[in-house]
């Protein structure tokens, strides 16, 4: 018997309601994670290929984020179905041998990635006039106590307040008042070359988009939250959202500074003459929320980072991790999440720190080694003994595959480009 349409009516908005209320318990990993890849290098690298290329690479946008979505969705997947950390699973299933080299070469990578939201902040606050001997140390002692002294609940509380703040850039390119018509053609239109720079502007631009550590963090977020199969739906949602999120924010920095920098043939070669040339451009307020929003992805990347470098480090090795563990219970994941820090900092703070050549290499070295960590969690995420029947779809193999190829065949082409630059575009 069917029940009257008012009781059907309430019932089903009081369904709606539930599935709300779950999502945004559930909420968190995916948009936290995807979020945290705008960061100050990411920035850096987005700003650089909008103020050089114009327009030119807003195209990637939308099969990167497509691709996103598919490498993080198994990553998520992955930490669900299993209970055991990507660290884990690839220690267990490819030898000691084949996890050492990857957590060395992720290790080295995630540092500069870390010296580059250190590098981002003193960016930042140079623009606001603010030392970076003054900020810098702030930044640093803030995010210790964030991560030291917080729980998992109120670490990501913050995490996904700082997510919001990324808005600040959706405005700023608005305000920058582009070619609307221009810009959406240029969106849908696929251009390339095989110039040196524009191949390394272009692994910059996926590299800093889909990179490495992300892997790692969202399947370690996943475990630790406790999430299973049977919300495993959300966490999908909760990844959509993320991947939609990150990319929007990155496609709006390319417009301002393509509108803009590029536009009026101003040449620049940090974030912070980036921001600074939008004063007369595109107003000081798009100016200030540049900036602004340069010192919240600093900060934010900054926590996150180190946090996942620790995170796959001790797993892979067998230690406890976690911020919901004490110092006492896991001294080794607090001991290298402070290493990376301070190690980071004291390199940003020289004198004569090359921190342009920081941002931007840290982002290329994420798009080599990628392929890498794609390959591992293929090979798991394929695996009926490991996965059941929440292995691979075939559409989801395709494109997870043909990423692989992409990001093998452009780093081959990055390296071979560097000896034989191609004349001509």
């Amino acid at each position: 018997m069917s029940l009257p349409l008012p009781l059907f009516r309430r019932a089903t908005r009081s369904a709606a309601v539930g599935r709300l209320v779950v999502f945004l318990a559930i909420m968190g990993p995916g948009i936290v994670t995807q979020n945290v890849d705008n960061d100050a290098g990411g920035i850096t690298t987005y700003s650089l290929a909008g103020a050089g290329y114009g327009y030119g690479l807003l195209w990637t946008m939308i099969p990167v984020t497509i691709a996103l979505y598919v490498v993080q969705e198994m990553a998520s997947r992955l930490g669900a179905v299993t209970g055991v950390g990507l660290a884990d699973l690839i220690r267990e299933r490819f030898g000691v041998r084949a996890t050492a080299f990857a957590m060395f070469a992720l290790i080295l990578a995630d540092l500069g990635n870390t010296m580059a939201e250190f590098s981002g902040l003193a960016a930042g606050g140079e623009i606001f006039g603010v030392s970076k001997y003054v900020l810098v140390p702030i930044g640093a002692i803030a995010v210790w106590i964030l991560v030291v002294k917080g729980t998992y609940r109120s670490v990501e509380r913050i995490f996904l307040g700082a997510s919001a703040f990324y808005l600040a850039y959706v405005v700023s390119g608005l305000l920058a008042r582009p070619d609307w018509g221009a810009v959406l053609r240029a969106t849908v239109t696929p251009s390339f070359s095989f110039r040196a720079d524009y191949l390394t502007m272009f692994v910059g631009v996926i590299g800093t988009t889909i990179a490495p550590w992300m892997q790692f963090y969202l399947h370690s977020s996943v475990v630790e939250k406790g999430i299973t199969t049977k919300e495993y739906g959300y966490t999908r949602t909760d990844v959509l959202v993320g991947s939609i999120m990150t990319d929007v924010v990155a496609w709006f920095i390319i417009v301002a500074c393509g509108a803009t920098l590029f536009a009026h043939h101003v040449h620049v070669e940090t974030v912070k003459d980036a921001a600074l040339a939008l004063r007369p451009l595109a107003g000081q307020y798009a100016a200030a929320l540049f900036a602004l929003g340069l010192i919240n992805a600093s900060l934010f990347s900054a926590s996150v980072l180190p946090l996942a470098t620790s995170h796959y480090v001790c797993e892979s090795l067998g230690f406890e991790a976690g911020v919901d563990r004490s110092v006492r219970q896991a001294p080794v994941f607090y001991g290298l999440y402070i290493a990376l820090i301070v190690i980071a900092c004291v390199v940003v703070l020289l004198p004569r720190a090359p921190l342009l050549q920081i941002l931007f290499l840290s982002q290329v070295a994420n798009g080599v080694l990628l392929p890498f960590i794609l390959v591992f969690m293929l090979l798991l995420v394929n695996q009926k003994k490991l996965m059941g029947r929440y292995t691979n779809s075939h559409a989801f193999n395709v494109i997870a595959w043909l990423t692989t190829a992409i990001m093998i065949a452009l780093s081959i082409a990055l390296l071979i480009s560097q000896f034989m630059p191609a004349r001509g575009g």
